[in-house]
C-alpha cells in the first residue's frame, strides 16, 4: 500500500503513520531500528528495494530523504511525502521525503520527528556522501554511518581519506564486500603447516576500492610487506582479482578466473573451486545492520593499516 502526502509537513506524516498502524496496515512493535537513506532523485527505487529485502532480516522503519529532488535550491519550498507499507515495504515501513527549496535546508529536522522511539538510528549514503559523516546533520543522530566508495567520483581518493575523517560508527561497503575474502584467507592460515607469511600481493580492477582495503587489512594483521596493484579493464572488469601469500613452503593463491568464482591453490594440495560472486547491495546492507556498535577492526584498518601501506605498484587503464 502506498499513501501519497503532497505538500505536507512532518506532523502530518507522523499522524498518517499512526493512522496506518491503527488501521492494521503495519505494526511498529517489531521494528528494531530506523534506517535513514540520504540519496538523490532517480536512485531511490534501487536503494528502497535493497532496504526492503534487508528488512526481512532486520524489521525497521526506512526514511528516504531526497533534498531538492533535483529541481535546484531556488524551487518553491515544499515537502512531498509517500508512505509505503505491506507488500510495497517488505518487513518495514518506508517513508519517502522529497524536500524542495528551503524545505530541505535542515535535513535533521525533517527526520527527527519520524524516528522510532528508543531505537538505534543508522544513516546510509548510497551515493554522494559528506566528507565528515559524523559531523553532518544526518550523521549526528546516527549510531552507524554507511557510505559506498564505489559510488564516489574518485573511489581511490575517497578510500585514502577515510582514515582522516573516521569516527567510531563509520563504515563503508568497500569493507563489507571483503567479508568473504577475509574469511577464506583467515581459514587458510589457520590450517597446517602454519608457516609464516613473508610477503603478500593483492591485485584488483582499477575501479575497485576494496583492493586497497584488503591490502591494508593484510598489512595490519600479518605485519609483512603487502604490495597491491590495479589491472586494466581488459584484464579484469570489477572487484578484486587475486591474493598471493608467499611462504617458505610455497605460495598460497586465491584468484578469480571469472567474476563469479575463485580458485584456491596451496602447495601439496589439489586446487579448490569456490563460489565467489560479487555481493549485492542487499547483502552488504543486511550485514552492516547486524551490528550497531562501532566496527573497531574497520577503524584500525583505515587508520593504522592504511598508514603502513605503500602506494599501489602500478595503475593500468585503457587509453
Amino acid at each position: 500500500m502506498i499513501i501519497e502526502l503532497p505538500d505536507t509537513n512532518v506532523s502530518k506524516i507522523s499522524r498518517a503513520l499512526v493512522n496506518v498502524r491503527e488501521e492494521g496496515g503495519a505494526v511498529a512493535l517489531g521494528r528494531v531500528l530506523t534506517l535513514i537513506i540520504a540519496t538523490r532523485r532517480g536512485l531511490e527505487e534501487q536503494v528502497i528495494e535493497a532496504a526492503n529485502d534487508a528488512s526481512r532480516e532486520h524489521p525497521m522503519r526506512v526514511i528516504v530523504l531526497i533534498v531538492n529532488g533535483g529541481d535546484g535550491d531556488d524551487a518553491d519550498a515544499r515537502l512531498d511525502a509517500q508512505i509505503r507499507v505491506g507488500g510495497d515495504a517488505g518487513a518495514s515501513e518506508v517513508v519517502v521525503l522529497r524536500a524542495f527549496g528551503a524545505a530541505g535546508s535542515n535535513p535533521e529536522s525533517l527526520v527527527t520527528g519520524l524516528l522510532l522511539p528508543d531505537a538505534p538510528v543508522v544513516a546510509w549514503w548510497p551515493g554522494d556522501a559528506p566528507p565528515m559523516r559524523a559531523e553532518s546533520p544526518i550523521g549526528r543522530i546516527a549510531q552507524r554511518r554507511i557510505t559506498d566508495a564505489s559510488t564516489q567520483d574518485d573511489p581511490a581518493s575517497w578510500i585514502a581519506g577515510l582514515g582522516e575523517s573516521y569516527a567510531p560508527g563509520d563504515t563503508d561497503f568497500a569493507w563489507t564486500r571483503l567479508t568473504r575474502w577475509r574469511e577464506q584467507l583467515a581459514a587458510v592460515l589457520d590450517q597446517p603447516p602454519y608457516e609464516e607469511v613473508t610477503a603478500v600481493e593483492v591485485r584488483g580492477a582499477s575501479d575497485s576500492p576494496s583492493t586497497a582495503l584488503l591490502a591494508a587489512w593484510l598489512r595490519l594483521k600479518l605485519d609483512v610487506p603487502v604490495a597491491y596493484s590495479y589491472l586494466s579493464a581488459d584484464e579484469w572488469p570489477h572487484g578484486i582479482k587475486s591474493v598471493r601469500m608467499t611462504r617458505a613452503g610455497g605460495d598460497i593463491v586465491l584468484e578469480r578466473p571469472t567474476p563469479g568464482m575463485a580458485v584456491l591453490t596451496q602447495p601439496g594440495q589439489p586446487s579448490h573451486d569456490l563460489a565467489f560472486p560479487r555481493r549485492t547491495l542487499r547483502e552488504c546492507l543486511a550485514e552492516e545492520l547486524r551490528r550497531l556498535d562501532p566496527d573497531v577492526l574497520y577503524g584500525r584498518v583505515i587508520t593504522e593499516g592504511w598508514s603502513l601501506l605503500d602506494p599501489p605498484e602500478a595503475t593500468e587503464t585503457n587509453g
